[in-house]
């Protein structure tokens, strides 16, 4: 318990700098962009004259020099204070906040099913190599891999709801339906269903493969030979041996996917009109509301820290050594 919590400690010390170089690179990132809020502003409502112009720059604080407005940011966020949205005249934060359970429950849902899923088929198909079914297996992932996700999530839509009309076509869930407790969360499934099946089905086959690979590597070692001399039987040694070493790789990759999956959920958001925090994102950039981009992007940076902190946890904990060697150091 000791060494977790000197690596956890180690690691949000080591975030800190990360997540200063996100907001600095993506501040003039932003700044490198043609075009602000004011420009989006006059374009949406028919233009204005000089003095509204510096009126509104005035009012948004669009006026001060790039330096003086990133000090300015750095030292609210500092303080958890991301500002007000200009597009929606909201607090940053509230907005962020009632979006992102559903993006979690999303990613989440989708992050479950294709590393569950996947390892399983993936331990299937790495515990006889070069089988029927490792070959059926490692070729129907391949396909599966280099399909674009949104391209899956329109065919999805077009057999599913529109040709058979078994699942809602769009939404989180029913809107103005009145439902509570059980039925709402029946109709919230139904709606995550295809665009669940359409963000993990991509990430099913890369975890397929990668374990897949793992065990082919771990067959090698010596100390499976060991355990076939012991005469222990196969499917002991697929499980009990095999397949936990193979994980590890699977473990390090799903943190490395984290920030992947993120950015895809952009996409399946848009194709399912999902209410999330990629939909949000996609609101702001045409909106040209850079402070609610620069929340949606530094709330982002932190989950994938977050999520990679537990990675690393749960990678200490199946192997100890990783997790002595950082706590020692």
């Amino acid at each position: 318990m000791q060494r977790s919590g000197k690596l956890v400690i180690r690691r949000l010390i080591g975030s800190i700098p990360v997540l200063l170089i996100v907001l600095v690179g993506t501040f003039f990132l932003l700044e490198l962009a043609s075009g602000d809020a004011v420009d989006a502003y006059l374009a949406s409502s028919g233009g204005g004259d000089a003095g509204l112009v510096q009126t509104l720059r005035a009012d948004w604080g669009l006026d001060q020099s790039p330096l003086t407005r990133l000090g300015l940011y750095l030292w609210n966020i500092a303080h958890l204070d991301f500002g007000h949205s200009v597009l929606l005249n909201r607090p940053i934060l509230d907005v962020v906040l009632e979006r992102l359970p559903n993006t979690l429950l999303l990613m989440g849902s989708a992050v479950a099913l294709s590393f569950g899923i996947g390892s399983l088929l993936g331990i299937v198909a790495g515990s006889r190599p070069g089988s029927v079914r490792d070959r059926l297996l490692s070729i129907g992932s391949l396909a599966l891999y280099a399909v674009p996700s949104f391209w899956l999530g329109l065919v999805l839509v077009v057999v599913f709801s529109v040709q058979l009309r078994w699942l809602p076509l769009s939404g989180i869930e029913t809107l103005a339906s009145g439902k509570a407790g059980f039925d709402r969360a029946w109709d919230i499934l139904r709606h995550l269903v295809l665009p669940v099946g359409a963000l993990a089905l991509i990430y099913l086959a890369l975890y397929l493969r990668l374990m897949r690979t793992g065990m082919v590597e771990v067959w090698r070692q010596d100390f499976v030979l060991a355990a076939r001399a012991k005469g222990l039987s196969r499917h002991r040694i697929v499980w009990r041996h095999v397949a936990r070493n193979a994980l590890l790789p699977l473990i390090t990759m799903l943190g490395l996917q984290s920030a992947t999956m993120l950015g895809g959920s952009v996409v399946i958001e848009s194709v399912f009109s999902i209410p999330g925090l990629g939909r949000l994102a996609q609101e702001a950039v045409s909106g040209r509301d850079t402070p609610l981009l620069m929340g949606i992007i530094v709330i982002s940076a932190m989950l994938v820290i977050v999520t990679n902190l537990i990675v690393d946890v749960v990678y200490a904990m199946l192997d100890p050594r990783v997790g002595a060697s950082e706590a020692s150091a």
